[in-house]
């Protein structure tokens, strides 16, 4: 269940991640007739890179006080500054 979910929320562009997660994300799927609690939140969000958490877990004890855990980094498009003088030059 967890690669699923992290695999979920990994397909999507930063600019999709900021978006849904500007608020923490929790919600409940099921599979195989259980049901899991899942929680995405976004742990940072720099120039370079977007950081998020995903915790599954199955609502029961021990499981619900230290879940299941990954995170992953999307890597945000560095644009490459081009100088005047680059601009000029004929090709």
């Amino acid at each position: 269940m967890l690669d699923s979910e992290v695999r979920r929320w990994s397909a999507m562009t930063c600019e999709q991640l900021i978006s849904e997660l500007h608020n923490l994300q929790a919600y409940e799927v099921e599979l195989d007739s259980k049901k899991y609690q899942v929680e995405v939140e976004l742990l940072e969000n720099t120039d370079k890179y977007v950081h998020v958490l995903v915790a599954v877990d199955d609502g029961s004890l021990p499981a619900s006080i230290s879940p299941l855990s990954n995170t992953f980094i999307c890597s945000k498009p560095q644009h490459s500054p081009i100088s005047a003088d680059a601009r000029l030059r004929p090709g």
